[in-house]
């Protein structure tokens, strides 16, 4: 198969020497990926490398992608590809070059793409001689002895392309062997960061999971803060629940949290939790308007869930499946946003009262027939023609509350 075995390393060229040194000084800082293999590209090719197109992928831990890939080209600045799920089960990837190098353990491959010596024997290798390539070099570099490729983010994999009539020399081959190494070295501590925030961001959301690195970590971390909490909860859920397979109220489930939870994420605002089938979240207030402002984008997003709900219900109609709803309280006050549980297990959340009288405003939604309610803290930062309900004694609270319906929704 052509393959290039592992050389000794070569010492010859003080630029690679000096390339390799800065990418060891990368691997300590949090150099963005983009930039460490944006520099590093452009440094081979001053060092008189003629890389002319570099690819680097790798795994990474995430809800939504599985896999990222880096794509530079001469004088271009790099182009970073998140995969979606499923997406290496693709033909196209399936017949390529890495895909065999992975299945197969094989740490490089060479192939020269004109003259004698030329082997075309993948689809994309055609492709690029097409593009005026005249040779390819490919790496995997695993992370452990033992990775396979139903590891995440247990390597990198890669490869450079040259334009030269020749292509590469052994020289550079060497050269690029060495610096793969150090460049997997940069990589492998920037993606361990990388999955660390992209966890703590999909289980506690970006503003908490960002307190959370920076040291707020124990229990009783945290500090007060002023912001607009949004509390919805799906209507006739345990029914639901009891009518349909566990897999269909699931399905049902995250299509409702896609259509509440996602319309705050588009809005601004930062989930907190899924306590059940329920959403807490909040708008921080920040700045001299921001109580006004906060109330806005919560409206925002309160009209954008409806909107969203309204189209999933008409895919499940389509299919014979029950429509959705839900109730959703808003309320505006100071909270603690911190750590609470026990010393071994912590959950990064807000308490105090202004949370608890959010949950009790939505449940009245349920016996007033309204699908919004907003306390009159909130109403006071809106100008809208707010319809009264009256007031309530709120379980819990103590003390009667005025409550307002938004005009327009029902």
């Amino acid at each position: 198969m052509n393959i290039v075995e592992t050389p000794d390393t070569d010492r010859g060229n003080p630029l690679i020497d000096s390339l390799a040194d800065w990418l060891v000084r990368q691997a300590l800082r949090d150099t963005p990926l983009d930039k460490i293999y944006q520099d590093t590209c452009k440094q081979l090719y001053a060092a008189g490398i003629p890389v002319t197109r570099g690819r680097v992928a790798f795994r990474v831990l995430h809800p939504l992608f599985e896999a990222q890939s880096l794509h530079w080209e001469l004088d271009k600045k790099v182009e970073a590809t998140n995969y979606l799920h499923g997406a290496e089960s693709e033909e196209v990837w399936r017949r390529s070059p890495l895909f065999h190098m992975i299945t197969n353990k094989v740490p490089y491959l060479r192939r020269h793409l004109v003259g004698d010596a030329a082997i075309i024997d993948f689809p994309m290798l055609q492709e690029l001689r097409d593009e005026g390539f005249t040779d390819y070099f490919s790496f995997v570099v695993w992370f452990d002895e033992d990775a396979d490729i139903d590891s995440l983010a247990r390597g990198i994999i890669g490869s450079w392309c040259t334009q030269r009539k020749n292509g590469f020399t052994n020289a550079d081959i060497r050269s690029l062997i060495r610096i793969e190494q150090r460049l997997a070295v940069a990589f492998k501590i920037n993606i361990q960061s990388q999955i660390t925030e992209n966890i703590l961001s999909a289980y506690l959301g970006p503003g908490a999971g960002d307190r959370v690195l920076s040291g707020q970590i124990k229990r009783g971390d945290g500090e007060n803060i002023h912001a607009v909490i949004w509390y919805s909860d799906m209507r006739d859920s345990t029914r639901l629940a009891d009518s349909m397979s566990g897999q269909a109220f699931l399905e049902a489930l995250n299509q409702y949290f896609e259509s509440t939870a996602g319309a705050v994420l588009s809005h601004g605002g930062e989930v907190l939790r899924f306590i059940g089938d329920a959403v807490l979240a909040i708008f921080p207030i920040r700045g001299k308007s921001g109580a006004e402002k906060a109330c806005q984008r919560a409206m925002k997003a309160a009209a954008t869930a409806r909107e969203n709900l309204l189209i999933v219900n008409k895919e499940r109609q389509a299919s014979g499946k029950e429509p959705l709803d839900f109730g959703l309280g808003l309320h505006i006050g100071e909270v603690l946003f911190g750590n609470i549980g026990v010393p071994e297990r912590v959950e990064f959340s807000v308490i105090g009262p202004a949370a608890n009288e959010v949950a009790r405003l939505e449940s009245l939604t349920k016996s007033l027939q309204r699908g919004i309610l907003v306390s009159e803290s909130f109403a006071k930062h809106m100008k809208l023609d707010w319809v009264s309900e009256g007031q309530y004694t709120l379980r819990g609270v103590g003390q009667e509350v005025s409550v307002y319906a938004p005009p327009a929704v029902s």
